[in-house]
């Protein structure tokens, strides 16, 4: 005996429930406009080096289309530059004709005080003028995608008696070989470390570590030329 198949406005309900899982992969979870997870990371000291600070050799001078020029980093194709302020321009290398700026961001709020650069794995990395913190930043739109926090590090220093040293201010990156290198002004030594992921700030929030107050307060010193 065979039997005809039940009407299609009957299977509808049927048809339905077996796509629902389908569609439920196939939607985005979350909006589209929400902001990247933010990570968090330490350092474990690799080695350390002694650094000259009085070296220094100038190769040559060029004029460049930011307000100020504080840092500068490649990616092999572009010039990024930072001017102090919360800009992270993006330079052509032949020309320094400006191509885009974008406004460094966390949480919705600017990052201003952008110093030492550096370009590492699709980000750059930049120093927070007087801070002891490196914010990882997405070039494509300015938001920060992670902090880095090295105030053990100065630290350190302070506590063997490096009294004179100055800020947190000097990234490189070892593309071959994938190393990290971290120095500050007038600093003894020039140290390779190796990040560590952390859960967050380890002494409170971002914001005391890398102080917003400070942000703002120089930002007004600058803009009334007084630093």
């Amino acid at each position: 005996m065979t039997f005809a198949p039940p009407p299609l406005s009957l299977r509808r309900p049927a048809i339905a429930a077996a796509l629902l899982p389908l569609l439920l992969l196939a939607v985005p979870c979350g909006r589209a406009d929400s902001p990247p997870t933010t990570r968090f990371y330490s350092f474990d000291l690799v080695h350390e080096y002694p650094h000259d600070q009085n070296a220094f050799t100038e190769r040559e001078s060029f004029t460049h289309k930011m307000k100020d020029g504080w840092g500068l980093a490649t990616d092999g194709e572009v010039l990024f530059g930072s001017d102090g302020t919360s800009t992270l321009y993006q330079l052509d290398p032949k020309s320094l004709e400006v191509m885009k700026m974008v406004t460094v961001r966390y949480h919705g709020n600017e990052v201003p005080n952008l110093n030492e650069l550096e370009y590492v794995n699709g980000e750059v990395w930049a120093n927070v003028y007087l801070t002891d913190c490196i914010a990882k930043v997405s070039p494509d739109d300015g938001q920060v995608v992670g902090w880095i926090f090295l105030h053990e590090l100065k630290q350190h220093l302070l506590d063997s008696g490096n009294t004179d040293i100055d800020i947190l201010n000097g990234i490189a990156w070892d593309e071959e070989k994938h190393r990290v290198f971290v120095t500050g002004k007038l600093w003894p030594k020039l140290y390779e470390i190796k990040l560590r992921p952390v859960d967050g700030p380890r002494n409170g929030s971002v914001e005391e570590l890398c102080p917003k107050f400070w942000w703002t307060d120089i930002q007004h010193q600058y803009a009334a030329g007084i630093m």
